[in-house]
């Protein structure tokens, strides 16, 4: 009686290969937009906690979060919060989001000038990243490496050359561009200090030492952007001395400058290898970009929305129509 060997022969067993790689190639988009899908799901929480934040700050204190002083100026606790605050709001609202032991690492040594210990504590709590604050399609929640040693320009505290924790939402500073230059003032003459842009510059949410309240917004709450996510070149995702963004060096916590908020004179754009956009806002998301309104309810706005549209949602009392079919 003959054995008959039963197996593969070489062409049966390269059909199968190539069967196989077609079917990965075919599940392989689905895997990534499904993970994508749940990057940008946590994308829409973050700036969702972000939106509750400003809400909590403003139900304690009647307005939102302050944009800070400037460049160089980083959140110091116990300079309490609006005009006297030179930090972001960025840090303004840490308190609630869970974040109250990074927020008062430095407090307990009031007054000017800022002793030695609390400037190292401040360029500790500089260091801390807070996950909330970054979108996971983008990069990690880590500190990444600053292109500059800011110790010699620091004016509160004192940046060793480490890496600074960052942030991929800002606060809408209306239609007018950024500027962040630093002030030349201390924590003892900082209400007659004359050199401050003056109030009615900025027709946004967040800018240097804004006091905004509810009541201010008469555009309507569900029409205005109070935040959102900024656009960042990839290149910058990483820090570091070789691609240094504008809209990304300073770290999360130093006050008003274009790391923590941007305007909307400029159109949206995605991020894009080559470009520096860094007054606009922007995402690593394909299609659109997600902003927080002043209500607190997160919106996905796509990147072909009109200027018109897209400047009267940034003014809090401009009084345009806004239709809301075009965002």
């Amino acid at each position: 009686m003959t054995r008959c060997k039963t197996g593969f022969t070489l062409v049966e067993l390269l059909v199968v290969i190539a069967i196989i790689g077609i079917l990965i190639g075919l599940l392989l988009p689905a895997v990534q937009a499904a993970r994508e899908a749940a990057r940008r799901m946590q994308c829409i929480n973050n700036l969702k906690q972000i939106g509750l934040a400003f809400h909590g700050h403003h139900e304690m204190h009647r307005f939102f979060p302050s944009g800070g002083w400037g460049t160089n100026w980083i959140g110091d606790p116990d300079q309490g919060t609006g005009r006297a605050q030179p930090g972001s709001w960025l840090f303004s609202i840490l308190p609630y989001v869970e974040e109250t032991a990074l927020h008062d690492l430095a407090a307990g040594s009031p007054g000017w000038p800022v002793p030695f210990k609390k400037r190292a504590l401040l360029d500790r709590m500089a260091e801390t990243p807070v996950s909330l604050y970054y979108c996971p399609s983008r990069r990690q929640a880590k500190a990444y490496p600053a292109p500059l040693n800011y110790g010699p320009y620091s004016k509160n505290w004192g940046h060793d050359g480490g890496p600074l924790a960052r942030n991929d939402y800002a606060a809408s500073l209306g239609t007018q561009p950024t500027e962040w230059s630093v002030a030349l003032t201390t924590y003892n003459d900082h209400e007659s200090y004359t050199g401050w842009p003056p109030s009615n510059r900025y027709d946004g949410m967040v800018f240097v030492r804004s006091e905004i309240k509810i009541k201010m917004v008469l555009d309507g709450t569900s029409h205005t952007y109070l935040a959102g996510e900024k656009n960042l070149q990839p290149e910058a995702y990483e820090g570091g001395a070789v691609f240094v963004s504008s809209g990304d060096n300073e770290g999360a916590f130093i006050g008003h400058n274009g790391d923590s908020v941007r305007n909307s004179g400029w159109p949206p754009w995605p991020d894009t290898r080559g470009l520096d956009y860094y007054q606009a806002w922007g995402s690593a998301h394909p299609g659109v970009f997600q902003m927080c309104m002043a209500d607190g309810s997160v919106r996905a706005v796509n990147y072909e929305i009109d200027m018109v549209t897209h400047r009267a949602l940034a003014t809090r009392a401009g009084g345009e129509v806004i239709d809301a079919n075009k965002f």
